[in-house]
């Protein structure tokens, strides 16, 4: 029943990462190898009393990931649709392309580190689509935009899901996974930054046209402000009341939704439906969320079958070596998608081996968070970029890999030099 259960994971595995090629939605074939998993993990021969109460345990903790995403995700898709991002990109006026590519890697590894990763290519790419005419200069600060939030999301419990993901799993703690990986991931955004400067320096463009003139400011800084602020409460929250991370952003979006139907309460029918918090839950990415719930599924069925336990024994007898351990899985996640990765790992390993705050969970969260930008689809980041300027997967990976990849072992080597001054 082993065997057949990691056949159904690989081919699972393989209808998610070929997804482009299939035309098909990762979440079908996420869902489908989940429910399967399970599936045969029932008739596997297990007490089924057992078996049900094991699949409502890793139940419960895959819903406190999912309602922790819905819930920030609606509260960014709420500052959108108010506008608050325009004024935010407004204020970026340049003539000189090397000087806006360093705004816009500098600003990119700081917002996604405030939001998310995926949310901050998407603003920062339709950015540079605005102000650069040259489809090859796009794809250029496109490439650097994906190295950037990946790095900046590494750092923050809210920028990247698997960092998410281990903060909710009480590997990491807020202030210690900030404190910890902020100089690594400077280093894996700066060193492609100073590498693919050159190629800029000297050249310039028109500068962008504001259009923001119809917005309304007031509103537009209102909840743009008042969004921020609640989602660097989150970390807070939990800190203060020991609560699982969903329920602070639960309140944040309780709070925000109360925010918005203030300062909309006197506009039109029509705009108030609008900027709602039903439409921007419309807006949210609904498929995303149903993907991750189909591959956590997919793999809490292979712990209950004991697989990953045996994964984990593989690597410390093949590496024997936490570094080399977390490298090798930050480089698989150029391939395979790191939230299964980091899932997995979470469950090869206990906190008993690796207890909360240990430099292993920091070490994952840096290598896993970045280097998924060395391939175009080894990231959220990475697959919304591609689809927005069409990159093709032979350019980026001739023209950007190398630079991800001399970012992703600065990093390294920032944090190991770190671990070793302490």
């Amino acid at each position: 029943m082993i065997a057949f259960v990691i056949v159904i994971f690989v081919i699972g595995y393989s209808a998610i990462a070929f997804e482009h090629v299939l035309r098909l939605d990762k979440a079908a074939p996420s869902l489908i190898t989940g429910v399967l998993c399970w599936t045969l993990y029932m008739l596997s021969g297990v007490e089924v009393e057992s078996a049900v109460e094991g699949l409502l345990h890793h139940l419960s903790e895959i819903a406190s990931i999912l309602f922790f995403l819905l819930g920030a995700m609606t509260i960014v898709e709420l500052i959108d649709s108010h506008n608050g991002f325009a004024i935010v990109t407004d204020k970026v006026k340049t003539k000189n392309k090397m000087r806006l590519l360093w705004i816009i890697s500098i600003l990119t590894f700081f917002t996604s580190a405030l939001l998310d990763n995926l949310t901050t290519a998407i603003v920062m790419t339709s950015l540079c689509t605005k102000i650069l005419d040259q489809k090859s200069d796009r794809l250029w600060f496109t490439g650097m935009i994906i190295i950037a939030a990946n790095a900046g999301g590494a750092f923050s419990p809210l920028g990247d899901v698997t960092t998410t993901m281990l903060w909710i799993g009480g590997q990491i703690t807020a202030k210690n996974i900030i404190i910890k990986l902020f100089l690594p991931s400077l280093a894996v955004c700066l060193v492609p930054l100073l590498i693919l400067s050159p190629r800029f320096r000297g050249k310039t463009f028109s500068s962008p046209v504001s259009e923001t003139g119809n917005i309304n400011r007031k509103d537009a800084n209102t909840v743009l402000i008042s969004g921020v602020l609640l989602l660097l409460f989150v970390p807070v929250f939990k800190m203060v009341t020991h609560l699982p991370p969903f329920m602070g952003i639960l309140l944040a979006l309780g709070v925000l939704w109360i925010i918005v139907a203030v300062i909309n309460s006197g506009k039109p029918q029509e705009e108030k439906k609008r900027l709602s918090v039903a439409h921007a839950l419309q807006k949210v990415d609904s498929p995303s969320i149903l993907f991750f719930l189909g591959i956590l599924l997919a793999v809490s069925a292979l712990q209950m079958f004991g697989i990953l336990k045996q994964v984990g024994l593989f690597l410390d007898n093949s590496l024997g070596n936490d570094y080399s351990i977390a490298i090798a899985l930050g480089l698989i996640s150029s391939i395979v998608d790191n939230v299964p990765l980091v899932a997995a790992v979470q469950n090869m390993y206990d906190l008993s081996d690796f207890p909360t705050d240990h430099p292993f969970w920091e070490f994952l969260a840096l290598t896993t968070g970045t280097g998924g930008s060395a391939i175009i689809i080894g990231s959220a980041a990475g697959v919304a970029a591609m689809g927005m300027e069409k990159i093709e997967f032979g350019w980026y990976l001739k023209k950007i890999s190398w630079l991800a990849l001399a970012g992703f072992f600065a990093g390294v080597l920032v944090f190991i030099l770190q671990q070793s001054l302490n």
